[in-house]
């Protein structure tokens, strides 16, 4: 996949300097996901892996809005008539998605306006950093619509983000967080208003794509697989991991800048 000239079917793609920005593009119903875009995102995320070029991600949508969830018409429909192999195929899909944004090695930065819920909490929870207007509204509602809340990882990720008993008030009761909550509890990293979100989240990414890039990839992973390490078996993780990145022409740069008293200009490797 060429990032640099590539159109996607289901969402919007814009490259530039490093950073790529991925916008959902339904504006008319609040950028709300279908099996369709599911899949390509899942697709375009898994490729990242393999696009050294795209240094950072921002994730946003279009018309002041982030993303309304699964279509009620086009997917929660559907999804009532379906037998459990092709439901369990769905949910596995939607899963794939998470896992993708979670693999890819570029820091993922979500820029959430307005509604945020469902499927599109999910994804700004994915994300490695979250920017929000104050206006942004996020509910994890599955159990509005008599689901469980355990979807797409929720279980597993938001309690790491905000603690058990919040996550727990969240998924058990579908309500909405306010984007003042969301900062107080550690959900957004930062509020912004509506129209200094999208600078705001192309200066965190030109940061992060001016930085030692590989390096940071080698945190993501990090920052991933100590989830189910003992601080022993992390510790050593952590000691072959930073022995790699002290082979990277990056670290030695960073030297040579030091002693000649300049700022490092990184490349990447």
């Amino acid at each position: 996949m060429n990032f640099e000239t590539h159109s996607p079917e289901h969402f919007l793609w814009s490259f530039e300097n490093g950073v790529g920005t991925v916008t959902l593009n339904r504006p008319e119903k609040k950028n709300p996901l279908t099996f369709e875009s599911y899949a390509e995102l899942r697709d375009f995320f898994r490729a990242l892996v393999y696009a050294p070029e795209v240094k950072a991600i921002i994730l946003t949508g279009s018309g002041g809005n982030f993303c309304s969830g699964g279509d009620v018409r086009e997917i929660i429909g559907p999804l009532t008539e379906m037998d459990m192999p092709d439901l369990l195929n769905f949910t596995r899909m939607t899963g794939d998605l998470v896992k993708a944004v979670r693999a890819c090695p570029q820091p993922v930065i979500a820029a959430v306006e307005g509604v945020c819920v469902g499927a599109g909490a999910i994804l700004a929870m994915a994300s490695d950093l979250r920017i929000a207007t104050p206006d942004a509204k996020t509910a994890f509602l599955f159990n509005r619509v008599g689901l469980a809340g355990c979807d797409m990882g929720a279980c597993a990720i938001l309690p790491r983000i905000i603690g058990q008993g919040r996550a727990s008030e969240l998924l058990f009761f579908g309500r909405s967080m306010s984007a003042e909550e969301g900062e107080r509890w550690g959900f957004w990293n930062a509020l912004s208003s509506a129209d200094a979100l999208m600078c705001d989240a192309q200066k965190w990414a030109s940061r992060i794509a001016a930085g030692p890039t590989f390096a940071n990839g080698v945190t993501k992973t990090q920052l991933n697989a100590e989830w189910d390490m003992g601080i022993d078996q992390a510790i050593e993780a952590e000691a072959q991991a930073q022995a790699i990145c002290m082979q990277t022409e990056d670290f030695r740069r960073a030297y040579r800048a030091f002693i000649a008293k300049e700022k490092p200009v990184f490349e990447g490797n």
